[in-house]
């Protein structure tokens, strides 16, 4: 496969409460997540170096993005999250690969700049015990 930029996100959708996938990237300016392992360490006193074992998998991801109220956008599928502790399936696909995970999202917070930017950055977790893998 070719080397590829971040441009022309394909997926980034969330389910809303009701549990049907809202595909908000236009929301979105920017993202962060993560898929990594724990680690245990195993070095016995025999040893001049680390040794470990690959325990757990995990996901994280915060979504960054612009307040938008419309229905069936970002802020109608966040706007749950104080209330409810509903695992939502998220969907993300860049250049041709999917990660999706069943994903608890802990806070929706909005923040009101000295310039006026209303925005969100919504941080989720991993819900359900499934290892994230790339499809």
């Amino acid at each position: 496969m070719a080397k590829s930029s971040g441009l022309g996100w394909t997926t980034a959708s969330v389910d809303d409460a009701s549990g049907t996938a809202k595909a908000i990237k236009n929301d979105f300016t920017n993202l962060q997540f993560a898929t990594p392992r724990a680690v245990q360490d195993v070095t016995g006193i025999d040893k001049s170096a680390m040794e470990r074992m690959l325990l757990l998998a995990d996901f994280s991801v915060t979504f960054n993005g612009v307040f938008n109220p419309a229905t069936g956008m970002s802020h109608d599928v966040f706007k749950t999250v104080p209330s409810t502790s509903v695992a939502r399936t998220t969907t993300l696909t860049v250049n041709g690969v999917t990660l999706a995970n069943e994903v608890l999202y802990t806070d929706y917070p909005l923040s009101r700049s000295d310039s006026g930017e209303l925005t969100f950055a919504v941080p989720g977790v991993l819900a359900d015990g499934t290892v994230p893998t790339w499809a």
